[in-house]
């Protein structure tokens, strides 16, 4: 089936912030313990410039986390983002909050690609969203390995910052696991330069990204980070049950979290 090659015409405001409320208050919050924003690597866009967010490909829940960064930390930015045709048709949905299908093995779907997102980018409020690696890939594996395909958006989109997204998912001290996220600087490239020093560029500045982010999660510390969302604590079932009773025997206030969390300035 052709995939439609204007997304613009498919977006709906309405339909994706009624899908991120579902995400932030109920979907996300029952699979994680927290969606969290490294303090040091919140996004900083220039004014008046279309912005390309590439990302490593960490999990299925990318493009979910994609959506509750944009609506939460971008609101004034309009987001789209590519996916392969083929997975778009089971995940049609999707169109309506901005996702477009391409077919990156081919030539073809490649100028699409490059079609489309000139298309979206016009507008400077535009945001492109892409897992720059095609594929899921483990957050540690190094080096990394980007497809080709955004960095020849330098060359035909003006005005056009570039922002490296990581993205890691780990458990800490409770059953639920961690979405951690951390951005790094926007860069800009001349329109004369290179494709392939572009992508190496890139390149770098993901993996200096995926790093840092790697280091501060080893910490287990939530202070380096900033709360988007928070889910459940505890371990559940007879467990917790047993600790509740207890609390409630020694007079205390039921606290169901594994760790104590000790409140940082700007927690939600």
């Amino acid at each position: 089936m052709k995939a439609r090659q204007d997304p613009r015409a498919d977006r709906s405001g309405v339909l994706l912030a009624l899908f991120g409320w579902y995400l932030r208050w109920w979907y996300v919050p029952r699979h994680f313990r927290a969606l969290r924003i490294a303090r040091a690597g919140l996004p900083e866009v220039p004014a008046g410039k279309s912005l390309v967010i590439y990302s490593n490909h960490a999990s299925w829940w990318d493009p979910a986390i994609y959506i509750l960064l944009g609506l939460s930390l971008l609101p004034g930015r309009i987001g789209y983002g590519p996916m392969e045709a083929s997975e778009l048709q089971r995940y049609g949905v999707l169109r309506r909050m901005g996702v477009f299908g391409i077919d990156p093995n081919t030539p073809r779907g490649a100028a699409a690609f490059l079609q489309t997102s000139r298309g979206v980018l016009a507008d400077p409020r535009g945001t492109l969203w892409v897992t720059a690696e095609g594929r899921f890939t483990d957050p540690r594996q190094r080096p990394l390995t980007l497809r080709p395909g955004i960095s020849h958006l330098a060359r035909h989109v003006p005005n056009l910052v570039f922002m490296p997204l990581a993205i890691e998912y780990c458990f800490w001290n409770e059953s639920r696991p961690e979405a951690l996220a951390r951005f790094g600087p926007a860069m800009a490239f001349s329109e004369d330069l290179d494709p392939a020093e572009i992508n190496a560029r890139l390149t770098a500045a993901l993996t200096d990204t995926m790093d840092a982010l790697a280091r501060e999660a080893m910490t287990r510390d939530p202070a380096l980070f900033r709360p988007l969302l928070r889910g459940g604590s505890g371990v559940g079932g007879v467990y917790d049950m047993w600790r509740r009773l207890g609390s409630w025997f020694r007079g205390q206030r039921f606290d169901p979290a594994h760790a104590r969390r000790t409140p940082h300035p700007g927690d939600d």
